[in-house]
């Protein structure tokens, strides 16, 4: 009994997974966000980490260093108190512990910023017996040479574990350590003993000259949710007086019939609701205000249609709208297999078979106009003092009706950190919104707030930005305690499509910026992942009064974005155009939805901007980065909603590569239902039978992707490939021919070139020479992402190509070490002492990159034109003077041949195809794997 469970995997200090100080190659379970203090002399430790993938854990940590200041001059930042530093770390798990193998990590410190702990740690982690693992290290960086750990966590205590290791940071090294108790601390063992109840933990250490603690919570993201239903308003049951059915020829007689099925939508929260007979079909048109799954709002809609539904009525359609904009047409067949599948007489297999899912709105189900029936329905509007409410806020009223008109005012409160003026500002207000449906599809967006407190009037510090100031002045914007209009804006929503859906704003669209602009999105049907996007707006900054003045400056934005979403759950995004401060340049987006609707990523942009002052510096210019996270309030609270809070933290507020507040985001509008309509059978919790919540419809399981059959396949018909080939020798000997005919032209190429440097076409050619490889592979991207099962493998077989070209480009480099041309022509030198080897110039990587990449597409299309593209991108490295013609032949030749063998051993791809089913009936993967 004395080993009879497995050790806890805990935090260590810093928010890793690991014991007191050091690491393990634990990473914490999928989905699970970690939130946690600890102190450590002389250090303050707030943190947070999440496994963000089932071998991928990253953190964040803010630490504080007692005994340092954060500013010298008092005059600037004598409020900002203790010097703070943000760091980030990943951690990669390369390989799960088996029966006799260790599970072993690589993990990097400090990858962005000041990088002050920088390192990398390779671990090994062995669980020895039950309740007692083991760990063995070895670190460059803060962490230096060897370090171990051990945890213990015994049968008859399960929630206690002793904890022990070999601390082997190198303190003389940390920042201020000088200064600080840090130049006291050495390298050494430490114990501790840690309680985990719950979600909370607690961990209490000795080390060798001081004690620490380290506190936390860990929520699992991936529970459907964290809170029962225990207020959810029950499904419409015909009440205490049924009603009568009537005729069809009653229902066309009088519009009491459908007003009443309206006003018993109207009560279930149903929005813009329009009803309607055409023929013997039911049609309705709505939306949900509060149910957050749309099978589910769907399957009451359809369950209170049948107690009002004429008597002749054969089919039920509904077309679910958001914002008047059809989503999706569901088609019921055959009523009575519908009512017994709502009264759990039948199966969802039998019932699936009377079921349509079109996206948009079905060619056979018209339009409505129900403008009588919308006015009687805006009779009565209440207004209620709420406690515990679907916004989530503490106190609020609110105000609204069945056609999506709504007012709701409730305090609100902002948070900023790290400012010089105080590592911590707030600002308390009163905010109130106002929305009104205008027309079809039109509505006014209101917003207006009131500051209660705030302690943002203590920061004085002017922008050092040399952009012009399209964020960073905010403090001056937040300094104002007067009332502000925030937002007052029109926006059209329209359908073009069953695909195409359309935005046009005008009016102030957010505290900074009004303006006027549109955006028009492509987001396609059943077995696509992907959608696209173009938003234009032409925006004139605010004043900081918040009302109707304007500043001088005045900008365009155009930003085209492209979603795909990935295995697991993740969205992938790439934003490309011109941005706020008028810098041009691409931002890139990753995230990922876990079971209980959370949804955690990061952001990076790059653009043109070039913001060199503080924190750039002129030798590396600051680029936007940072995290955000939605959390969808109906895993929180004890009735469903789909509000839905969103927050982002970024190290600095710079203004290098910023966006507008979107006025509408259509993407965001349409991917969350279009997700549930897009996952397995798009029914969700229609029937909310609980002998179904079992269900993978109904509650999807656990995340999973395993590629590994399909990779090793890959893996197998290259290798055999590789070996069938009885012209490698040949190639070699053509090869090797090639590029010692180019070396003998080196020199006399160089010359040329050289003579002509200032020439604005050679410059030109330069710049495509660079520019050109990243262009192939951006578009072998999106031929593997976007295409048919043919455009997809062969884009899949250029980017292996690039990567393995890149790989043998990167060892030929490092054997040659080959300096690049000069002034001194000689063609043949090594590179100076000091330089990196994989820097040198043989081989060209840009050349290696274009043929590899384009040689699949030629070969698979028959164009032997691509080849000249490719060439003229290759010699565009020898125009700017980056290689030697041999450099750039060797490239190419290495390129193609790589290209060339993936591309016949991989062009077959009915082998590992994965494909997409769709059915009326079902959604889901299926691989097709032969089994040799």
């Amino acid at each position: 009994m004395l080993f009879a469970c497995g050790a806890l995997a805990q935090p260590s200090l810093n928010g890793q997974i690991g014991y007191i100080n050091m690491p393990s190659a634990r990473v914490g379970e999928d989905g699970t966000l970690s939130l946690g203090y600890g102190y450590d002399k002389p250090y303050g430790i707030l943190w947070t980490s999440t496994t963000i993938l089932p071998w991928l854990e990253v953190s964040g940590r803010y630490v504080s260093i007692s005994g340092v200041p954060g500013f010298a001059d008092p005059q600037y930042g004598g409020g900002y108190g203790r010097y703070k530093d943000k760091a980030i770390d990943t951690k990669f798990r390369l390989w799960e512990e088996s029966r006799w193998v260790p599970e072993v990590s690589l993990s990097f410190t400090d990858i962005q910023g000041t990088r002050l702990w920088k390192g990398t740690d390779l671990m090994a982690t062995k669980q020895l017996l039950p309740g007692l693992e083991t760990t063995v290290g070895y670190g460059s960086g803060r962490i230096q040479g060897m370090f171990g750990g051990l945890r213990y966590t015994p049968s008859f205590l399960p929630n206690w574990s002793l904890v022990a290791e070999y601390d082997a940071n190198d303190y003389s090294k940390d920042p201020f350590s000088s200064q600080t108790f840090a130049a006291q601390r050495q390298k050494g063992p430490a114990v501790g003993i840690e309680y985990q109840w719950g979600w909370l933990g607690l961990q209490v250490a000795r080390q060798r000259t001081h004690s620490s603690i380290n506190a936390h919570i860990d929520i699992p993201l991936n529970v459907k949710e964290f809170v029962p239903k225990i207020q959810e308003p029950a499904y419409f049951s015909g009440g205490p007086d049924l009603p009568t059915r009537p005729t069809l020829a009653q229902w066309k007689d009088s519009s009491d019939h459908a007003r009443q099925l309206a006003t018993a939508l109207s009560n279930q929260d149903f929005k813009n609701i329009r009803i309607g007979m055409q023929r013997d079909t039911l049609v309705m048109e709505l939306s949900n205000s509060r149910i957050s799954n749309v099978g589910r709002a769907v399957g009451r809609a359809v369950r209170t249609a049948l107690y009002f539904a004429p008597l002749e009525t054969r089919e039920i359609k509904v077309v679910y709208t958001e914002l008047e904009q059809p989503v999706a047409t569901y088609s019921f067949y055959d009523l009575p297999t519908l009512n017994d599948y709502l009264l759990g007489k039948v199966n969802r297999e039998r019932f699936l078979q009377t079921v349509n899912i079109k996206p948009g709105r079905d060619e056979e189900a018209q339009p409505l106009d129900s403008r009588t029936l919308a006015k009687a329905l805006r009779e009565g509007i209440n207004v209620n003092l709420l406690t515990n409410n679907q916004e989530g806020d503490m106190v609020q009223v609110t105000s609204d009706d069945s056609e999506d008109n709504r007012f709701h005012l409730a305090p609100k409160m902002g948070v900023y950190f790290n400012d010089p003026s105080g590592a911590f500002h707030y600002d308390i207000m009163a905010e109130a919104t106002y929305k009104r449906r205008l027309g079809k599809g039109l509505y006014l967006d209101s917003a207006l707030s009131a500051d209660l407190y705030n302690t943002i009037t203590a920061v004085k510090q002017p922008s050092n930005s040399l952009l012009p100031h399209v964020r960073s002045d905010i403090a001056d914007y937040k300094r104002v305690k007067s009332p502000k209009l925030n937002r007052l804006l029109v926006n059209q929503y329209l359908t073009l499509s069953p695909e195409v859906y359309a935005r046009a704003s005008a009016g102030i669209y957010e505290e900074m910026f009004r303006g006027a602009g549109g955006q028009i999105l492509y987001y396609p049907g059943f077995n696509k992942n992907w959608a696209v996007d173009l938003a234009v707006d032409a925006l004139q900054q605010r004043d900081v009064n918040g009302w109707f003045g304007k500043r001088d400056y005045q900008t365009v934005t155009a930003i085209t974005s492209l979603h795909y979403q990935l295995p697991m759950g993740v969205t992938a995004t790439v934003r490309a155009g011109r941005f706020l401060a008028k810098d041009d340049g691409v931002r890139f987006e990753l995230s990922r939805r876990f079971r209980s609707g959370v949804e955690a990523g990061f952001w990076y942009t790059k653009t043109n901007g070039n913001d060199i002052t503080s924190p750039g510096t002129p030798e590396k210019p600051y680029n936007d980065k940072g995290l955000f996270f939605s959390i969808p309030l109906n895993s929180l609270l004890t009735f469903d909603s789909r509000t839905i809070g969103s927050f982002s933290l970024s190290p600095w507020t710079r203004d290098v590569g910023q966006m507008v507040m979107t006025p509408g985001d259509l993407y965001d509008i349409l991917s969350n239902p279009k997700r549930d309509i897009h996952a397995y059978d798009g029914l969700g919790n229609f029937a909310e039978r609980a002998d179904e919540q079992n269900l993978p419809q109904v509650t999807p399981p656990l995340p999973s992707y395993t590629p590994w059959p399909m990779i090793r396949l890959r893996l197998e018909d290259s290798g055999n490939q590789w070996l069938d080939m009885d012209s490698k020798a040949a190639g070699l000997g053509l090869a090797t021919v090639a590029v010692a005919t180019a070396a003998a032209l080196d020199k006399s190429v160089d010359r040329s070139v050289k003579e002509h440097q200032q020439n604005k076409l050679v410059k030109n050619w330069g710049k495509l020479g660079k520019d050109l490889p990243i262009a192939t592979a951006a578009l072998s991207g999106l031929a593997f992402a976007l295409g048919d099962d043919r455009l997809s493998n062969t884009g899949l077989i250029a980017l292996e190509s690039g990567a393995v070209a890149i790989a043998g480009s990167e060892m030929l480099k490092f054997a040659v070490n080959r300096a690049r041309p000069g002034d001194d022509n000689a063609p043949w030198r090594s590179q100076p002492a000091g330089q990196s080897r994989w820097q040198s110039s043989f081989t060209s990587n840009h050349s290696a990159i274009l043929f590899a990449t384009v040689t699949p597409f030629a070969k698979e299309y028959d164009q032997p034109w691509l080849y000249g593209v490719a060439a003229l991108g290759a010699a565009g490295r020898i125009a700017s003077r980056d290689h030697w013609l041999s450099d750039v032949t060797a490239g190419g030749i290495l390129g193609y041949a790589v290209g060339n063998w993936l591309w016949q051993s991989q062009r077959d791809n009915s082998r590992y195809q994965s494909n997409l089913v769709v059915t009326p009936k079902q959604v889901g993967v299926q691989l097709n794997v032969p089994i040799q």
